[in-house]
C-alpha cells in the first residue's frame, strides 16, 4: 500500500514539511482549490503543486477530487460540455503524474454533520451526526456545519427544486451515462477513477443516493465493467450504516481489484448517529484490524490515508483535518499493516 495525507494546498495550516515527517508517507492527496467546478483547471496551478511535492520528496499521485458539476448529476443540457472539461481535467492531472481521481455523486450536499466540535469524554473533538437535529435545519435556508455555503440561497432553491422528485435509478443512470463518456480518456490517461460513498450513506434532504450499500457498488462495477471503475473504500462513510458489512465489503471489492484508494478511520455509534472517533479499533465501532488484513490478504497495493482525526492537543486546525491525530492514525495504520503482511508472510 501508499500511505498518503490530505493536503490542501499552499494556503493550507499544516505546511508541507510537517507533513513529510510522518513515518512511512509516500505522498499527498491533494486538489485545486483557486479554479470554479466545471473550469478548466490551469496547468501553471497543477505544476505549482506538483513541485511543491517534489521539493518535499512526496509524491502527488491522488486528486480529490475533481468536482463533477450538478448539471452532470441531474443530466442537464449542457452535462456533455462539462464532461469534456472534466475529461481536459483527467488529461492535465494525468501529465504530472496522477494515477487516481477520487469523486463523488451525491446531489448538492458531499459530507454532511450536524456538530464539527463535539466533545469527547478524553477532552478532545470531533465531528459528529444526529439525525434529531439534522432534522431541525430548513434546506431552503441551509446554515449547515461544514457545508461551504457555495450556493446562494436562489441557487440552493434551485437545484432542490431540479433534483425533486428525482429517483435512484435516474441519478444511478447519470452515473453510468458519464463513466461511460469518460472511459475513453481514463483508457488513454490510465487514471482510475474511485467513487467515495455516501456520507452519510442515506438520502439526504429527500436527495437520493446511490453509493451507500454492498449491492450500489455491484450494481456499478456490473453496469460499467472498465476496469478504470472503482472505489475509495472509506470505511467511517460505510460503518455509519450499521446495515453494511464493512470487513466483507473490503474482502469482496479488493479481491476484485476494485478499490483503488481506502480512507482509513473508525466511527462510534452514539444515540440517533455516530460520533468520529480516533482511528483504533477499541476507540470505535468498527474492525480496523480485520478491514486491514481482508486487503492485504487479496494484495491490496493501492493508495491510503487516514482520514478525519480528533482535534487533539489544542490544536484548533480545520474540524477533522488537523495534523496531529492524523499522524497517530499514520503510525496506527502503518502498525497495521506492517503484522497484516507479516501474518500473510508466515501463512497465518
Amino acid at each position: 500500500m501508499k500511505l498518503t495525507f490530505r493536503w490542501y494546498g499552499l494556503n493550507d495550516s499544516i505546511p508541507l514539511a510537517y507533513i513529510r515527517e510522518i513515518p512511512s508517507l509516500s505522498g499527498v492527496v491533494t486538489s485545486v482549490y483557486d479554479v470554479k467546478p466545471g473550469e478548466v483547471w490551469p496547468k501553471e496551478s497543477l505544476q505549482v503543486l506538483k513541485e511543491a511535492c517534489d521539493n518535499k520528496g512526496l509524491k502527488m499521485e491522488v486528486i480529490e477530487s475533481i468536482p463533477v458539476v450538478e448539471e452532470i448529476k441531474y443530466g442537464g443540457e449542457n452535462r456533455d460540455h462539462y464532461i469534456e472539461v472534466f475529461k481536459e481535467n483527467l488529461r492535465r492531472v494525468a501529465a504530472v503524474g496522477v494515477k487516481c481521481v477520487c469523486y463523488n455523486f451525491m446531489p448538492v450536499f458531499d459530507w454532511v454533520r450536524s456538530d464539527l466540535g463535539h466533545v469527547n469524554e478524553d477532552g478532545s473533538t470531533s465531528l459528529s451526526y444526529s439525525e434529531k437535529e439534522l432534522k431541525k435545519y430548513d434546506p431552503h435556508n441551509l446554515h449547515l456545519p461544514g457545508w461551504d455555503e457555495s450556493y446562494s440561497l436562489d441557487e440552493l432553491s434551485r437545484l432542490l427544486s431540479i433534483y425533486q422528485g428525482m429517483s435512484h435509478e435516474e441519478l444511478f443512470n447519470n452515473l453510468v451515462y458519464f463513466l461511460n463518456a469518460i472511459s475513453s480518456t481514463l483508457e488513454e490517461t490510465g487514471i482510475n477513477m474511485a467513487i467515495h460513498p455516501d456520507d452519510p450513506p442515506w438520502d439526504i434532504f429527500s436527495l437520493p443516493r446511490i453509493a451507500s450499500k454492498e449491492e450500489d457498488f455491484k450494481r456499478l462495477f456490473e453496469a460499467v465493467p472498465n476496469s478504470h471503475n472503482g472505489m475509495t473504500l472509506c470505511v467511517g462513510s460505510l460503518g455509519e450504516c450499521k446495515e453494511n458489512d464493512v470487513v466483507k465489503m473490503a474482502d469482496e471489492f479488493s479481491k476484485e481489484g476494485r478499490i483503488y484508494f481506502a480512507h482509513l478511520r473508525n466511527i462510534r455509534y452514539e444515540g440517533d448517529g455516530f460520533v468520529e472517533s480516533g482511528h483504533e479499533t477499541a476507540d470505535g465501532s468498527l474492525d480496523m484490524a480485520a478491514i486491514v488484513e481482508a486487503l492485504v490478504k487479496n494484495g491490496f497495493d493501492g493508495y491510503v490515508r487516514p482520514d478525519h482525526g480528533r482535534n487533539i492537543f489544542g490544536e484548533q486546525g480545520k474540524p477533522g483535518y488537523g495534523l496531529f491525530d492524523r499522524a497517530l492514525g499514520c503510525t496506527y495504520i502503518n502498525g497495521l499493516f506492517e503484522m497484516a503482511e507479516r501474518k500473510k508472510k508466515e501463512g497465518k
